[in-house]
């Protein structure tokens, strides 16, 4: 059995019996005029498939006494013609073969197909609300069984959200999944590795994108993962900056924070580096911190662990060196536990330590354990993917000392939940100052 066959199986067992479940991959996205976005599948209906292709649709339905369950694919029809144009398409017969579904059927058979499948059924699972698209279609379906009422057919009675469903399987990953995004992973620490060797001041921070995206196409990646960010000098202090169009200059550190696609999943690493090579006084203390704040994140993730300890570990270490270096006064604050208490740490660190990671760079999945009293933070279990990333961003301030004005730094690596602790996966980056400035001079 495939990993995709074995994925189809688990939600079909939590389904009623005799239940259909229906899920529609992403649209294709014009562009400007007669041009599209370069095509990217839906994250679910890929987990389930394994299938790329646009104008597909899968249906589920779940076993109801001595009928088996069924997985059948709608696929655009084999056309020779249009492969001409568009490239290959396998056509239903190949798809159901491939991909190992019971059946397979043209896209344009849809909706005949789903007023027979829904006939009967007990409970209707499809995303609910996602997509207005969907949602017209299938009240359509649910219209033309309701007209057979007369016959004694019925519709289903009950509509459940699938993709609550699918966000638990997603969060934990299977064997293959942690293959794919070791290897994202690898190739995006290198490409990191290699704009640090190229860096210089004087360049623009789109050569040293150039520099990454180079890397992530040479080692086979498909694509970004998402919008990367070279942002240089005071642009790191900017959470999101994506211009990606500043000179550098020489002293400024440049922080960069992106990750490939490969084979549908996601890496997403940032480093921050001297453009110059060589670190400050005053860039080398902040940077240190975020790297013993990341440490403590990285010693915090264990099995069993709530996924809050995580973020926890590094705002204390945080907290403490803001105190030490006066980016918060002492004298004011005069304990972490004050300065967490007042949110004072937020000026300099705003966000969280990491999110989930998988097939979407924000990868699906509740960070709270939704079925016990009071929705605490879950617990970390083995196959959790995540990232760590700490950072520090100073912005000047008449109470905040001028040697660290203008300094973003943020820190990120990707991780896997091992049975004993953190599995890193993004090591080929270089991260400590001593191999950072090494890197950069062996260039």
């Amino acid at each position: 059995m495939t990993p995709f066959a074995a994925r189809r199986a688990r939600p079909v067992e939590a389904m009623e019996p005799g239940a259909v479940a229906v899920l529609a991959t992403a649209p294709g996205t014009v562009r400007n005029g007669d041009a599209d976005y370069p095509y990217r599948h839906d994250s679910y209906f890929y987990y389930l498939s394994g299938f790329t292709e646009p104008e597909s649709v899968l249906v589920l339905v779940a076993a109801q006494g001595s009928t088996p369950a069924r997985s059948i694919l709608f696929c655009r029809p084999k056309d020779v013609e249009r492969e001409i144009w568009d490239g290959f398409r396998h056509g239903p017969e190949a798809a159901r073969t491939a991909f190992g579904f019971d059946e397979a059927w043209p896209v344009s058979e849809l909706d005949a197909q789903m007023a027979c499948l829904l006939a009967n059924a007990p409970a209707l699972y499809y995303a609910i609300a996602q997509n207005a698209a969907l949602d017209a279609q299938v009240a359509g379906w649910l219209k033309a069984v309701r007209a057979q009422s007369r016959s004694g057919v019925t519709a289903p009675g009950r509509s459940h959200h699938l993709l609550a469903l699918l966000d638990e399987m997603r969060l934990v990953k299977d064997e293959s999944e942690q293959a794919l995004m070791a290897r994202a992973a690898a190739i995006s620490g290198g490409a990191h590795a290699r704009a640090m060797r190229a860096a210089r001041p004087g360049m623009f921070e789109y050569e040293l994108e150039a520099e990454l995206l180079h890397e992530f196409r040479r080692h086979g990646a498909q694509a970004p993962a998402y919008t990367p960010i070279v942002a240089s000098g005071a642009n790191a202090c900017i959470l999101h900056y994506s211009a990606n169009n500043t000179q550098t200059r020489d002293g400024d550190l440049v922080l960069i924070d992106a990750g490939c696609e490969f084979d549908s999943y996601a890496a997403d690493i940032t480093r921050t580096f001297p453009v110059n090579g060589r670190f400050s006084e005053p860039q080398k203390r902040l940077y240190e911190l975020v790297l013993r704040a990341q440490e403590a994140a990285l010693a915090a993730i264990v099995p069993g662990r709530p996924y809050s300890d995580v973020h926890d570990a590094a705002v204390n270490v945080l907290v403490e060196g803001m105190l030490e270096h006066g980016l918060l006064d002492r004298a004011k604050y005069g304990s972490v536990d004050n300065v967490l208490a007042e949110r004072a740490h937020t000026r300099f660190y705003m966000h969280g330590t990491g999110h989930w990671l998988g097939l979407d760079v924000h990868d699906t999945g509740s960070y709270r354990d939704l079925a016990r009293e009071g929705k605490p933070s879950r617990p970390l279990v083995p196959g959790m993917a995540l990232t760590v990333e700490p950072g520090i961003y100073v912005r000047p301030g008449p109470d905040v000392p001028e040697q660290f004005w203008h300094i973003g730094i943020r820190i990120e690596d990707d991780v896997i939940v091992g049975d004993a602790g953190a599995r890193v996966l993004s090591d080929a980056a270089p991260k400590t100052v001593p191999d950072i400035e090494a890197a950069m001079k062996g260039a």
